[in-house]
């Protein structure tokens, strides 16, 4: 009869933590928090239903968009690709406070370099949300004098100097050709494809062993604290969302960022967010803990204790997902049509 009482007890203790767990699971997602799309047939329909422009995917578009995101002649000084500031061994950022461009020239903003992955299924591009798809957003870098300092015209001209390229351009758009519109699509559906996975989806898939307990602590905080009011969705956050609800933030002064025309900041995507200090659009704080605590206090106005930071940071270390194997292309040789790097 003892040991039956035990294996009852044993039962009973079992079962509390299995429905702990599941009233976990249903809070997050009642909150809003969704798991990664599986395969790119999820990723469009996630899409469709942001109402997020794109187009058809295919892997050789991928690849040829692959070799362009590491082209360090789309910019003027032939220096500067895509992965310079979207570093993919970095957290898919740069690991600095403001970005450098041309001529090692640091953002006149002092605008932090988002991270490239997962960005796809962000509903807003760019800190102020300019652009609607990644498509529009891989052509500002590329124009923009403090980053890359290719006019449009120029890219096609470099592109188009290298047989190679025209010759993949032209059998996957056809008789368009190398474009600018083109240049940046493809990027964009390499982009697509850096999507990662993490033990946090397994949990979302229903994996209630995905996350450890500590973790699934964490995540109850960040619940209890509100933060999925903003970091929310598949990419926890990456939506437009007023800024300085409640308070002021301390770095404001840093750079002269104030958002888009009614004050509204893209929320950072949390996921990965342990590999990207610093931390704010400009890139002023590089501990997750203090970020968190700053978040509390001119967000949600609301005091964060040290131990509630350090159990949300917890949380947010299952959001490190498994990175897509990306080997560095070999790029096609300069021609003499090729234009020359201008320093």
């Amino acid at each position: 009869m003892k040991h039956f009482i035990v294996s009852l007890s044993s039962i009973l203790v079992a079962s509390t933590l299995t429905l702990s767990a599941a009233d976990l699971l249903s809070q997050a997602k009642d909150s809003g928090l969704v798991p990664l799309p599986k395969d790119q047939a999820g990723i469009e329909a996630m899409l469709k239903e942001y109402g997020v422009k794109f187009s058809a995917f295919s892997q050789e578009k991928a690849e040829l968009g692959k070799k362009l995101y590491f082209e360090p002649r789309l910019s003027k000084s032939g220096l500067i690709s895509c992965n310079t500031c979207h570093n993919l061994g970095l957290g898919g950022a740069d690991g600095i406070s403001a970005a450098v461009g041309h001529k090692w020239v640091a953002n006149p903003h002092h605008l932090n370099s988002p991270t490239v992955y997962n960005s796809v299924l962000n509903s807003a591009q760019f800190w102020d949300g300019r652009a609607g798809d990644l498509a529009d957003q891989a052509k500002g870098p590329i124009e923009a004098e403090p980053e890359m300092a290719t006019p449009a015209k120029l890219a096609v001209q470099k592109i188009s100097s290298l047989p190679e390229y025209q010759s993949e351009f032209k059998k996957i758009y056809g008789r368009s050709g190398v474009t600018f519109d083109n240049i940046a699509d493809a990027i964009a559906t390499f982009e697509r494809t850096l999507i990662t996975p993490s033990r946090y989806d397994a949990f979302l898939n229903g994996d209630d062993k995905a996350l450890s307990k500590a973790e699934k602590e964490g995540l109850q905080v960040f619940l209890d604290k509100g933060c999925a009011a903003c970091h929310t969705g598949v990419n926890l956050g990456g939506s437009m969302q007023s800024f300085e609800v409640a308070g002021k933030y301390k770095f404001a002064d840093l750079g002269d960022f104030k958002g888009d025309a009614n004050g509204m900041v893209k929320t950072p995507t949390l996921r990965n967010i342990a590999e990207t200090a610093p931390y704010f659009h400009n890139g002023a704080i590089w501990s997750l803990t203090d970020a968190i605590k700053e978040m509390g206090s001119i967000q949600l106005g609301i005091n964060i204790s040290n131990k509630e930071a350090k159990q949300i940071a917890t949380f947010l270390q299952s959001l490190s997902g498994e990175k897509p194997q990306v080997i560095y292309p070999q790029l096609p040789i300069a021609t003499d049509k090729t234009p020359k790097p201008e320093l």
